[in-house]
């Protein structure tokens, strides 16, 4: 219990209580906000980074992100960071919390809690690095080390922003089966085959083309056609629209290991 709190509730009132009371008996934690940006470029998951300018972890590697102003809600302070640390601007309802992290040591500088934040983004043009970034870029999952993915051989991140990283991406995975987030990945008039390289990209599977067709054609609202074609090397595609679901009823379940 808050030992102030506990001496104090029993007489006075609230503002009395407030007026006395002392924050600076209490440690100080940071707290800042971290996004997990994903996309898919030329058949790769990718998630997009920034270059540390400054201590600590400088020149490594790292989420975009920073301190959350004392006045500041917490989603704003992720598309905040994340418009002035790459120029990316992510709309409101894009974003999602992930997780909290607060593990004691994770940031040299003090003790740190982040907000990490998931976002997702068919956005092609590149990133611009700005503020404490000294370049950004989007880098292919499969690249970086995330041992919790089972990736060793890749580059190395500051922080604990591999772990991040790879909750992000296990929580993608999840969402493709169950909501109709892929279609986030792909500009409108998509076809079935963009569609299905996203499932692809974001799984790290390869998938039967008739039976994904029948899946998603067989799901409520997940796409509508357009009544137009794109050429391809066979016959014409059929070009699709993103529906109005925004859950999966039933879900494209994610096939098993082999």
């Amino acid at each position: 219990m808050d030992s102030q709190a506990a001496s104090s509730d029993s007489g006075g009132t609230e503002a009395e209580f407030l007026a006395r009371y002392d924050p600076s008996l209490w440690p100080s934690i940071g707290v800042t906000a971290d996004v997990v940006l994903l996309t898919v470029r030329h058949g790769r998951l990718c998630v997009l980074l920034v270059e540390r300018a400054n201590h600590p972890h400088q020149g490594k590697w790292a989420l975009p992100g920073g301190f959350v102003d004392i006045e500041e809600d917490l989603d704003a302070a992720a598309q905040r960071e994340l418009a002035e640390e790459t120029g990316v601007a992510i709309e409101a309802n894009w974003l999602e919390q992930l997780k909290t992290y607060g593990t004691p040591g994770r940031d040299p500088r003090m003790r740190m809690v982040t907000i990490a934040y998931l976002a997702f983004t068919n956005v092609t043009q590149e990133p611009v690095a700005a503020d404490d970034a000294r370049a950004t870029r989007f880098f292919a999952i499969e690249d970086l080390h995330l041992p919790e993915l089972g990736l060793t051989d890749g580059m190395d991140l500051a922080f604990d922003h591999a772990t991040v990283i790879a909750d992000g991406v296990e929580r993608a995975r999840a969402k493709l089966e169950y909501t109709t987030l892929a279609s986030a990945f792909v500009d409108e008039p998509f076809t079935l085959g963009d569609l299905r390289r996203v499932y692809e990209s974001v799984w790290d599977i390869t998938l039967h083309e008739a039976n994904f067709r029948r899946k998603v054609l067989g799901t409520p609202g997940f796409v509508e056609p357009t009544g137009t074609t794109a050429p391809t090397d066979g016959r014409p595609a059929q070009l699709y629209r993103r529906g109005p679901a925004e859950r999966l009823h039933p879900p494209i379940l994610r096939p098993p290991p082999d």
